[in-house]
């Protein structure tokens, strides 16, 4: 099943059904697997005329090495669960260290359950910035429970982060969503330390994006069927800008 939800006129969140889920328990462990998502058709000449962007990395995370039986503190996402040596993790929040690693569908995934403040997962190309203007777009497998929604969230070259207007609530449900940047886009600056958003950005330059990635304002609610999101497969359409530096 899938649907398409417009914001703007430009802005898109395509959402593609997986298989079902189930709440959230300490074992952590489903069954079935993701569905490749199919990349829109053109409309005409116009569309034609528009690139397709490139697959800038995909992410599939794995489980942090631990002795012992899978407490939450063992679960505790590290730099060691990317499994992209080209990528580094950012996390923000006050409480973002609570963010575990779980497996459902036979992938893993990151859960913030057991967090107590509003957190953002981003990934960093240690070697490029990212250009997602025109077609680029932000490609994930996600869940959300219990009115959790996540947005897509950007940190620009000069240090801003912005939140995008584009919400995703899947009702519990694994869903792959491609989140398409656009001018119908609104744009909040988001505070990195307290993870809440402010005042409007108009027109953000986003040919030069450091850090990209999902936010969800709100704690996480423990185990069971409470509020929480999962951040799956993560993917980035674009172009790679080099970075750098300057020399004396």
């Amino acid at each position: 099943m899938q649907r398409c939800l417009s914001f703007g006129a430009a802005a898109l969140v395509v959402i593609v059904m997986t298989t079902p889920a189930f709440a959230q328990q300490p074992a952590g462990r489903g069954a079935g697997g993701a569905t490749p998502g199919a990349a829109p058709g053109g409309r005409g000449a116009a569309a034609d005329a528009i690139p397709w962007p490139s697959s800038l990395f995909r992410e599939v995370w794995k489980q942090p090495s631990y002795t012992g039986d899978l407490t939450d503190e063992k679960r505790r996402v590290t730099p060691e669960a990317v499994t992209n040596p080209a990528l580094e993790l950012k996390l923000y929040g006050a409480d973002s260290k609570n963010i575990e690693v779980y497996n459902h569908e036979t992938r893993f995934d990151l859960w913030s359950g057991m967090t107590t403040t509003p957190t953002a997962i981003l990934l960093k190309m240690r070697n490029s910035y990212m250009d997602v203007t025109g077609s680029g777009r932000l490609r994930s497998i996600v869940r959300t429970q219990a009115l959790h929604t996540l947005h897509p969230v950007v940190k620009l070259a000069d240090g801003t982060m912005l939140a995008g207007s584009q919400g995703v609530y899947t009702d519990g449900a694994y869903l792959q969503v491609d989140i398409v940047f656009g001018a119908g886009t609104r744009w909040f600056k988001l505070d990195p330390d307290r993870v809440v958003t402010t005042v409007e950005v108009k027109n953000p330059d986003l040919t030069k994006v450091d850090e990209i990635g999902w936010v969800d304002l709100a704690p996480g609610g423990g185990h069971g069927n409470a509020g929480w999101y999962n951040v799956s497969t993560f993917e980035v359409l674009g172009k790679a800008v080099p970075r750098t530096t300057s020399s004396n």
